[in-house]
């Protein structure tokens, strides 16, 4: 096995609170096993663009609490080309790098699985993203501080609703998985919750909130995912709107608040310990998977599966939505 001297870490995609505790336990980590280790600004473009630069123990002090990520985040297309990833791995090579980090989505770890394929820098994954969307561990980094945002301001606005009997519809994040809905519709009582995976046929939303009515039941808290089928918030409040219009009907789009904040004690830890597994995969010589927690246990995933299987909604959540909402 090759020896393991130098490695780098990057952040890419969407930022996620935790990503900076990642980051911290990754460098000392590598420092502590005496490795040198590099950090990449803005992702996969602060490669090609050799925005590579030695970091300390005190590189990272103080940035736990942080969210977002020191390391920046960006897109770059250059990246999916053969060229661009040639480019990348030459710069890599200028700094001896033996090992790569990648701290981001899905297709953060696509462009890893293809890097990593056609050069010889192996490549460890660490879920950050606010959506919990990859298979092969139970939580991502950031999803429980998004969610605890989320409920924190769903919870404000039923005491409005509350105040004034009215219909909220609320939209948050999640462009093709519905955790943030879930959860935080959950947990704040909503009365639906509308999601990517499941279609929900607005017209019996419709029905119910009329027989809501008519039993004077009108505080009602929809959340919506943002990437559900009907179209977001603004289109289920329209329709709600046109049948029935004696509603008073208001909608609130929560967006990118549930990005940023200072993580929680549940995504620092679940990024610390993803941080040192990472470092302790490359040193064992295992290479191109993702670090996940499956049952409270350290879990590899293979990049490839990770890139392409997406966790499920076991439909028993949506009973439980059904029965205590009633």
């Amino acid at each position: 096995m090759k020896k393991l001297n130098n490695i780098a870490v990057l952040t890419s995609g969407g930022d996620a609170p935790g990503m900076n505790a990642a980051v911290r336990a990754v460098v000392r980590t590598g420092i502590y096993h005496q490795l040198n280790v590099f950090g990449v600004m803005y992702g996969y473009r602060g490669i090609l663009k050799n925005e590579i630069f030695p970091m300390e123990s005190k590189s990272v002090a103080n940035i736990i609490q942080r969210g977002g990520t020191i390391l920046k985040t960006a897109r770059c297309k250059e990246f999916y080309e053969y060229e661009g990833r040639k480019k990348a791995y030459e710069n890599l090579k200028k700094h001896n790098i033996d090992g790569l980090i990648v701290i981001g989505g899905d297709g953060s770890f696509n462009g890893a699985q293809k890097f990593s394929q056609e050069f010889d820098i192996p490549c460890i994954g660490l879920p950050g993203t606010i959506d919990k969307d990859i298979a092969g561990t139970d939580s991502t980094i950031g999803f429980d501080t998004a969610v605890n945002t989320a409920i924190e301001a769903i919870d404000k606005i039923r005491d409005t609703a509350d105040a004034h009997d009215r219909l909220f519809v609320i939209e948050v994040m999640g462009r093709d998985a519905g955790y943030i809905a879930l959860h935080s519709g959950i947990a704040t009582g909503a009365e639906h919750i509308m999601v990517p995976e499941r279609k929900t046929e607005l017209n019996d939303i419709i029905e119910e909130l009329q027989a809501n009515e008519r039993r004077k039941k009108l505080v009602n808290l929809i959340v919506v995912a943002e990437g559900d089928e009907t179209g977001g918030a603004n289109e289920v409040a329209r329709r709600i709107k046109e049948s029935c219009p004696q509603l008073d009907t208001r909608v609130c789009i929560l967006g990118h608040i549930q990005r940023g904040g200072s993580p929680s004690c549940t995504d620092r830890i679940l990024a610390s310990r993803m941080g040192y597994a990472a470092v302790d995969a490359l040193l064992e010589g295992i290479h191109n998977v993702m670090i996940g927690i499956v049952n409270d246990k350290i879990h590899y995933t293979p990049l490839d599966k990770a890139v392409k299987a997406k966790q499920e909604i076991d439909p028993e959540w949506f009973k439980i939505v059904k029965i205590l909402a009633s």
